[in-house]
């Protein structure tokens, strides 16, 4: 049975069945021939991935022997040619045969899983700064892929946003070995503090002590840069206050804030200058 999802095209219904189709979802282009072997292997694995991706991709094969100006305006000059189209746009290509995980990842870029969808939403809360909302998100998404590196890391950003400390050290303290490691790593002074600091009491402390905790205060209650400013004024006044408890935290913020914002170099720039 060749399903809606898995459709042969010619030169007369390019135009609708992958070039219009693939506003709706994306669409796959498979050049290929009888004579090619390779396109022997490649074909059952793409048209596997179609039928187990239940429409979340649409598999369009093209017979280059049949198709000729097809195969010259998209520039076919090896098949098995692999061309993958989105909202009307060549949008991604591969030639040759891929290994079946490294085919799975190709579509997958595509035709992202429902799951996925939820942590990007949960990255693009973080971005737009609906910590609440993000968390929300990387949970739901934990409860389908737990133990995901960089979800558990996004949860844990939304937690410190929200000034929730004691599930984030717990979360960094069991964090798994992964690309995001070092990233999760730089959050446990800022979890520690949130989580172990009394920052309410600042009556009969020493000035730089005072500042501190209220540097920890303030950004407890999402106010991270003003925090920041704190920690810089304590670090150019005693660069070994507290040991490198400040410095580590201050770092830990210019980790929570990302290096996409936009305050992020200065602040790396001012704690330069304030430790050399």
């Amino acid at each position: 049975m060749v399903f809606d999802f898995i459709v042969h095209v010619d030169e007369s219904d390019f135009e609708y069945e992958v070039l219009q189709y693939s506003t709706q979802v994306p669409v796959v282009v498979d050049f290929w021939a009888a004579w090619c072997v390779p396109c022997r292997v490649l074909g059952p694995r793409l048209e596997d991935l179609a039928r187990k991706g239940e429409g979340s991709f649409r598999l369009a094969k093209v017979n280059v022997d049949e198709n000729a100006r097809l195969t010259r305006q998209y520039k076919v000059r090896n098949i098995p040619a692999v061309k993958a189209f989105v909202d009307g746009r060549l949008v991604s290509e591969f030639s040759g045969v891929l290994e079946e995980d490294q085919l799975r990842d190709f579509v997958r870029r595509l035709a992202p899983e429902p799951e996925e969808l939820i942590y990007e939403k949960g990255e693009s809360l973080l971005i737009l700064g609906d910590f609440a909302g993000a968390e929300e998100a990387f949970r739901e998404f934990l409860s389908m892929r737990p133990r995901h590196p960089k979800a558990l890391l996004g949860l844990v950003r939304a937690l410190l946003f929200q000034g929730e400390g004691r599930e984030a050290q717990i979360l960094l303290k069991n964090f798994p070995a992964s690309s995001s490691y070092t990233a999760a790593q730089l959050l446990i002074p800022v979890a520690k503090a949130f989580s172990e600091m009394d920052v309410d009491t600042v009556e009969d402390l020493e000035p730089l002590e005072a500042a501190f905790r209220n540097g920890i205060r303030l950004a407890k209650r999402g106010n991270i840069l003003a925090a920041m400013d704190g920690f810089l004024d304590i670090l150019r006044k005693e660069k070994h206050f507290r040991g490198d408890q400040v410095k580590d935290i201050f770092v830990g913020l210019l980790a929570l804030i990302g290096d996409s914002h936009p305050e992020a170099r200065q602040y790396r720039n001012d704690l330069s200058a304030a430790l050399f």
